[in-house]
Order: structure tokens, then sequence, then C-alpha cells
């Protein structure tokens, strides 16, 4: 049994979820904006959290931004839409979000996907948030930093798969460094290839998996990982 915080501004996806996750055995606590989130997370951090993109005050994405630089982004969230894109999706992981869930929500997917949350919940590890074997990549930038130019953040991933944290004792050559001075179309291209790579790997090279995995329709996937230049030949990728 977990505590689950659901977010969304709409009352009938709030008691759909809430009935759904009471009949698992879950506690769940509603809140229909982000200022109803705020006090419900300042309350206690709850085990996962189905965070809605699009309300009124202040969009999900801001919410999850806002969380991650306050240090408050202790459990795994959720996001849900019905018309996100991959931007948004790329940048709702980059800031640490597990996974997206696009409205309307099936009862499998939605079951599923609370499952890996809860049994992936992150813990803080040299300031970095590392949620079981999912990397968080976070920019950490200082004056120095923009006054000489040469931010970078990292994929804070070892060779085993295993999150770490900035400060673990890694060698250099497993962790993956991204040039936060190049234009975003290359810095996006750069991300999203780590990204799709990493989840190749993760689940053995079965594009199924991974197109379930990152809520892509798998031609959708195929094309975007040629787009990126990703080597499908490697390892034991297969379609299927």
């Amino acid at each position: 049994m977990a505590n689950i915080l659901v977010v969304d501004d709409e009352l009938g996806i709030r008691d759909l979820l809430s009935e759904i996750l009471n009949d698992e055995g879950h506690n769940v606590e509603l809140a229909e904006n982000a200022a109803q989130a705020r006090v419900a997370r300042l309350k206690g951090a709850p085990d996962l959290v189905l965070l809605d993109i699009w309300m009124p005050d202040t969009d999900g994405v801001s919410l999850l931004k806002e969380w991650s630089a306050a240090g408050l982004l202790t459990m795994p969230v959720i996001m849900m839409s019905g018309h996100a894109t991959i931007d948004t999706a790329v940048e709702a992981t980059r800031i640490g979000a597990l996974a997206f869930l696009e409205k309307p929500i099936t009862l499998q997917k939605l079951l599923k996907s609370v499952e890996q949350g809860l049994a992936r919940k992150p813990k803080v590890l040299g300031g970095v948030i590392a949620q079981g074997n999912l990397p968080t990549r976070t920019a950490h930038v200082g004056a120095a930093s923009y006054a000489s130019n040469t931010v970078h953040t990292h994929v804070v991933q070892n060779s085993h798969g295993n999150s770490v944290g900035a400060n673990d004792n890694v060698p250099w050559s497993n962790l993956q460094s991204f040039d936060l001075n190049q234009p975003l179309r290359d810095a996006r291209d750069a991300f999203e290839k780590a990204y799709f790579e990493y989840h190749l790997v993760q689940e053995g090279g079965s594009m199924t998996r991974v197109a379930e995995k990152t809520g892509l329709e798998r031609t959708h996937l195929y094309r975007k990982l040629k787009q990126l230049g990703v080597d499908l030949s490697k390892g034991k990728r297969t379609i299927g």
C-alpha cells in the first residue's frame, strides 16, 4: 500500500483515478491545481505523484521544475497529458519525471506505470536524484560556469546502467556529458539519442518494449532512432 498524490484539474479524472487506486489498496490524496499540490507535498512526501501537465494556475512541468530546484523531487512523478509533444516529454524526463501517461488513460497502463513507479522510488545521491535504474540528467550550473562558458550536464549512469551521484567515484569514461552551450536543436538531439540508447539497452533491444516504455508508437520510434543515428545493429536489438 502506498500514498499516492493525484494532481489534475478535471474532477472526473481525479475521481476515477482515486477510485481505481483505492481499489488497489493505495491511499490517495487529491489536488486540483499546483497550489494544492504544493501544500500536499509539504505535508509529507508521497510515495508517488500522478501529475497533469495542463492546469490553469501552474502547468505540471513548471511544478516539476519547482520541486526539483527546491530539492523536493524525492518521489517518482508520472506525468499525464492528452496533448504532450515529444519535446515536452523530453523536458519533463530531463527534469526528473519517470514516465508519461497519455489521456485517455487505460486501466492496464495506469496500473503498470504505478507499479513501475513504486518499484523505482528515488533516493538522493550527492545532490542528484536517482530513480532506481533510471538515470536523471541534471544540470548543476554555478556562477563560475557561466563566466567560463563551460556549462555541461552529465548523465548520472555507470557502466552497469545504475544511477550514481555526481560526486561518486565513477570513471570519467563511464559518464556522458552534454554541452549546454550548443544550439537547442543539437543539445536536444544529443539528449534524445542518449535517452533512447539507454532504454534500448535496458529492454534488451526490444523495439516493442522501448516503444511502450517511452510512450511512442513503434513506427514513430523506429523513424526517430534512424533520424538520431542510433545504431540498431548493436547488442540484441530486435523489432518485436
